[in-house]
């Protein structure tokens, strides 16, 4: 077994709690904090005998863990800005008779920011665009497939 706090390989480790966590230590690093249950007695070394834990039936000793990597941005289906999202926010703003300091004070924004996004020369971070969808009641994602 392995020591969690020194990573050495050894036959019995104890569970220790350092600083309110419950490790699994060897004997040497057990000094660091305050025993929780005594080591289990170790089988005698014999042939035969049941494998010391699941873990260690299942995969051999010293292999490394492998960790897959993900895209996250691939499995999300991304969405893009519409081609016409500037002047999607400019119409909804102006159906509800919003200046666009009015819009910028609901938003939490200045009001520079919502004429930069209005005219189509700032593209605004994910965070901002579902706060204006939100607000405006209005799509400004579009599919990337779907052509229009």
């Amino acid at each position: 077994m392995l020591c969690e706090m020194c990573g050495k390989d050894v036959e019995v480790t104890s569970r220790v709690r350092v600083e309110g966590t419950v490790l699994r230590l060897c004997a040497d690093c057990s000094r660091f904090g305050q025993i929780v249950d005594p080591p289990p007695v170790a089988p005698p070394s014999g042939g035969g005998g049941r494998p010391r834990s699941v873990l260690a039936a299942t995969r051999p000793a010293g292999a490394p863990r492998r960790m897959e990597e993900r895209d996250l941005y691939t499995e999300i289906g991304e969405l893009e800005l519409a081609p016409d999202w500037g002047r999607r926010v400019r119409v909804a703003r102006e159906a509800l008779a919003w200046t666009p300091e009015d819009l910028a004070k609901k938003l939490n924004e200045k009001k520079s920011v919502v004429l930069r996004i209005e005219s189509g020369g700032m593209h605004p971070p994910d965070a901002l665009v579902r706060k204006i969808e939100h607000l405006l009641k209005v799509r400004l994602r579009a599919d990337p497939d779907s052509a229009p």
